[in-house]
């Protein structure tokens, strides 16, 4: 796979997760293609889940990719990014079963309505994103048991990432914020575009939830990978930050368009414990 190619997958999940440019010169060079390239093809997979809003369009996507990966064991894959991963010594530690997890549970997506509590909301989050913590483990790891506390973190940093296109709502069939609390506040599809003091009172609302599922990452010893263990980090900034802001959507946002003071810090930070919980 040439440089040029890589790089316009990474530049897709770099978009996605800005802050991950600085967990980048703490990769070991001997395994930075895997990783990068694993990362790369989870956000391919996550764009398909909810980027794409023609579920058959989606559905014969992630379909190829099931397709590709079933085979790649015995090919070495057709697309760049499982030519890098089936050559890299990490694939002995995964089955099959890993791979095709999580985009089974992404066509499952396009067959959701909205989530009616929190509850469900965070449990169909966990379907996909648990199953790509899970697929990390094995890789970084060698060990997908070990994938609790990533999948939390996945969980909560997807919950935060939809709470941000929150005025694109409308014309999206699953809506951030569980129905139960849009009838608590008053709320309906149409007034979530517009700025309004139940709007922010029900963001309010997510963004507690979310801070309690972060809060229960703090009290687990499971690894974490340098890019998981960066991304709570951030996050776990972003919600102090935007829970105490005037207007929290208009916070999120701002906070989650570049690193802020100190990302540099919480980079070393997630290298230092990921390196310490492997063994390094």
């Amino acid at each position: 796979m040439s440089e040029d190619a890589l790089h316009s997958y990474l530049q897709k999940w770099l978009q996605a997760q800005p802050a991950q440019r600085l967990a980048l010169p703490f990769l070991d060079a001997s395994a930075q293609a895997g990783h990068l390239a694993l990362a790369a093809l989870e956000q391919e997979w996550i764009d398909a889940a909810y980027g794409i809003h023609e579920a058959h369009v989606a559905q014969v996507k992630l379909n190829w990719w099931a397709e590709e990966l079933a085979g790649a064991a015995a090919s070495g894959g057709r697309h760049p990014l499982t030519q890098i991963l089936f050559a890299a010594p990490q694939i002995e530690r995964i089955e099959l079963a890993d791979w095709l997890a999580p985009i089974q549970a992404a066509m499952a997506q396009h067959e959701w309505p909205s989530a009616s509590d929190f509850g469900e909301q965070r449990a169909r989050a966990e379907a996909l994103h648990g199953a790509l913590a899970r697929l990390e483990s094995a890789w970084w790891f060698g060990d997908a048991t070990k994938a609790a506390r990533a999948s939390d973190v996945a969980v909560a940093d997807h919950l935060l990432h939809d709470l941000i296109q929150l005025d694109v709502a409308e014309t999206r069939e699953r809506l951030p914020l569980p129905m139960a609390r849009l009838a608590r506040h008053g709320l309906d599809r149409a007034s979530l575009q517009h700025d309004s003091e139940a709007r922010r009172a029900a963001v309010r609302d997510q963004l507690d939830d979310i801070a309690k599922l972060m809060q229960a990452t703090d009290k687990a010893s499971l690894p974490l990978t340098l890019f998981r263990g960066l991304q709570m980090r951030e996050n776990k900034r972003l919600l102090r930050r935007a829970r105490r802001n005037a207007d929290p959507l208009a916070r999120l946002r701002e906070a989650r368009v570049k690193p802020a003071p100190g990302s540099v810090f919480r980079a070393w930070a997630a290298a230092r414990d990921w390196r310490r919980q492997s063994g390094d």
